[in-house]
């Protein structure tokens, strides 16, 4: 399959993952910086291959054979950063960046290599969960987000969800790490903000923060 393809299912996978996020074509096209009508000819094209279902107006669905390809370029771009980040120490953006590229040349021969050399692991360096060899995600997600921690409690942050350059310069500026403790001191329900104590830091962020920083109660 193509790179544009594997691209295009991954999206949708992602984005179904995303609460906030649509899968319709406009929507895709968007994130893959593509027009609107190239997305939905792909997507029609796709629906041909038996990879998604495609209604017009409606969002993208991916059948069986469309989420299994999915997940196999999920596994890949997800061990190439656990790889990148243990070998290199290179910053979560820039991991992430790579991936994007190494993913569609990597066979699956070469993913079980990476895995097995990195003792078959469950996340990635986001936190993300990376697929076994079968396309499955094993692991059970217990998260919920900052914005939706209880305060006075104590949380191991478990996953940052974002791709952002200035997102991942700024959490590693004030130990925003996955699996770092924090303790959320203050709930400012009105003003979507929160505040929290992380290693020597008092900081408050705000709800664009929030939303993409997951916890689980410790």
């Amino acid at each position: 399959m193509s790179i544009a393809i594997e691209n295009f299912v991954k999206a949708i996978y992602n984005n179904d993952k995303h609460d906030v996020k649509d899968t319709k074509p406009g929507n895709i096209a968007k994130q893959l910086g593509i027009s609107s009508p190239a997305a939905t000819d792909m997507a029609k094209k796709l629906a041909a291959k038996n990879l998604l279902h495609y209604e017009k107006y409606k969002a993208l669905q991916l059948t069986e054979k469309g989420k299994k390809m999915a997940l196999n370029v999920v596994r890949k771009h997800r061990l190439w950063e656990a790889f990148l980040f243990k070998m290199f120490d290179l910053s979560l953006h820039d991991i992430h960046r790579e991936a994007e590229l190494l993913e569609h040349q990597t066979s699956d021969l070469l993913a079980e290599k990476i895995s097995a050399y990195l003792g078959h692991p469950k996340f990635d360096p986001h936190g993300d969960p990376i697929p076994n060899a079968d396309g499955k995600i094993t692991t059970k997600d217990t998260s919920i987000t900052l914005a939706d921690a209880i305060e006075g409690k104590t949380y191991t942050i478990s996953r940052l969800m974002s791709d952002d350059k200035e997102f991942f310069e700024f959490c590693a500026l004030n130990e925003i790490k996955y699996r770092n403790t924090l303790k959320v001191s203050k709930q400012f329900n009105t003003n979507k903000m929160t505040q929290i104590s992380i290693g020597m830091n008092t900081i408050v962020l705000n709800e664009n923060f929030t939303k993409i920083i997951y916890v689980d109660e410790n």
